[in-house]
């Protein structure tokens, strides 16, 4: 039986008088993928920026079994959590290989004499990187410089992995290529907590969700059970609440 890697429980989050998340709960299990899906202005990267200690909350936080609320953000890295934002924050005057190298500022600060056996473990996974190792970040497609945002995180060496909205602005093939990567790292042992517009790709690579609306969980469960949600194929997955019922009703008579 899986243990509980990140436990959130009711948690509130306010910019100034305005409360962005109002009691959200949820846990991420060791070496699996939770996704938060919902619309924009749900709370959904301000979820991540909680936990990664970037804004200040009232409830519960706890990493690996212990409380995490009074850690500050490096000490959050140096435990193992890692967060790949939205706009993925290269640094594009440097080559992808510097960019990687930084990723790995934690570990080189400690000693760690590992680190080119991870680059090259992230060249492997991500040949594309290898090949234009020399190469400005700025001048990379916008799936290479997701791909880049995903390696320097893995340069970290990290236990959760938060991605925000990792297939923005990019291409169906290549959101097909970053999500077939992102359940591989799960196969690797990293926990990944998802948030995702795209439902039907998260649902797919996650083994449980949270629809998250107006700061709050409105549903939850495994990714089976919302897919099968009427609500969720009518809102997020672009089918009928009419077919999903149907289905279902036929699955029960089988």
């Amino acid at each position: 039986m899986s243990s509980a890697l990140l436990e959130v429980r009711d948690l509130h989050v306010a910019y100034g008088k305005v409360e962005a998340l109002h009691g959200v709960s949820l846990k991420v299990d060791e070496g699996g993928i939770v996704t938060v899906i919902g619309p924009n202005g749900a709370g959904k990267t301000t979820l991540l920026a909680a936990i990664m200690g970037l804004l200040p909350v009232r409830g519960d936080i706890a990493y690996a079994g212990a409380p995490l609320n009074k850690a500050s953000v490096e000490q959050r890295v140096a435990r193992g959590l890692c967060l790949v934002p939205e706009r993925r924050e290269l640094f594009a005057a440097m080559s992808v290989a510097d960019n990687l190298q930084l990723g790995a500022f934690q570990r080189y600060r400690l000693g760690d004499k590992a680190i080119v056996q991870t680059r090259d473990e992230v060249y492997q996974r991500f040949p594309r990187l290898a090949e234009r190792r020399a190469q400005l970040a700025g001048t990379l497609s916008g799936g290479e410089r997701q791909m880049l945002a995903l390696g320097r995180a893995l340069m970290g060496r990290p236990r959760l992995l938060m991605l925000d909205e990792p297939s923005l602005g990019l291409a169906p093939l290549i959101v097909k290529e970053i999500f077939s990567i992102i359940a591989t790292l799960k196969a690797s042992g990293v926990s990944i907590l998802l948030i995702e517009q795209n439902a039907r790709a998260a649902l797919k690579v996650a083994d449980a969700g949270h629809v998250l609306e107006t700061g709050e969980i409105a549903i939850e469960g495994s990714s089976a059970e919302l897919t099968g949600n009427p609500r969720v194929a009518a809102t997020y997955l672009g089918q009928s609440r009419e077919a999903v019922e149907k289905g279902s009703a036929g699955v029960m008579r089988q």
